[in-house]
């Protein structure tokens, strides 16, 4: 039973928490139901999300069960507002130190520098960013890299690259197989499905 625990917060980016929520998900249905992934905020009510969508998280930050891993996605809320926010960095330095695994989509590896899990470790983040992440120091960022894993903490780059350290992670916990069972089902190609100078 692997339990995965999904951050959300104002202006998170949607498909950051929603692609590996979708990958997790769908692992936890192939095995039977043998895990579940969960949305957690600081607050009960609807989060607003970058793009417009409202989500209801189903626990705060102060009650849910324990993790075995967790997600913080990007969006403007994890660069310019929630490392601000005792609360949230307090509880993800606290939960990444429970968990087996930590994982950061895009610009939550702003969050997690902020948190402290990403201090010292060389981490990915959405390519428009990576110098202003290098300029707070204490960090190695990777470039051209779709995800970085380090130890118990896995990053990547923007927004689609999270499905793809998902799978990757599935994978770890649960055979290589079983990754691309989960891929499958979802019927993700991470090739490019359109390039400008061809039809469709």
């Amino acid at each position: 039973m692997t339990t995965y625990g999904l951050l959300l917060f104002d202006v998170v980016e949607e498909l950051d928490f929603a692609g590996p929520w979708e990958v997790f998900t769908t692992s936890a249905q192939l095995r039977d139901g043998a895990g579940s992934a969960l949305l957690l905020a600081e607050n009960p009510g609807p989060v607003r999300c970058s793009k417009g969508m409202r989500v209801l998280p189903d626990h705060t930050l102060d009650d849910h069960p324990p993790l075995d891993v967790i997600l913080v996605p990007g969006g403007r809320g994890a660069r310019e507002i929630e490392p601000n926010n005792a609360t949230v960095t307090d509880w993800i330095g606290k939960t990444a130190e429970q968990a087996s695994w930590v994982v950061s989509v895009c610009t939550g590896a702003f969050l997690m520098h902020a948190a402290g899990p990403a201090r010292g470790r060389r981490v990915a983040t959405h390519w428009q960013y990576e110098d202003a992440l290098a300029a707070r120091g204490d960090v190695t960022v990777v470039r051209d890299a779709r995800y970085v894993v380090d130890g118990n903490l896995v990053s990547s780059q923007g927004v689609s690259a999270g499905i793809d350290a998902a799978l990757w992670l599935v994978g770890r916990l649960h055979g290589r197989d079983h990754a691309r069972a989960v891929r499958r089902e979802i019927q993700y190609d991470p090739a490019p499905p359109y390039l400008a100078d061809e039809p469709i």
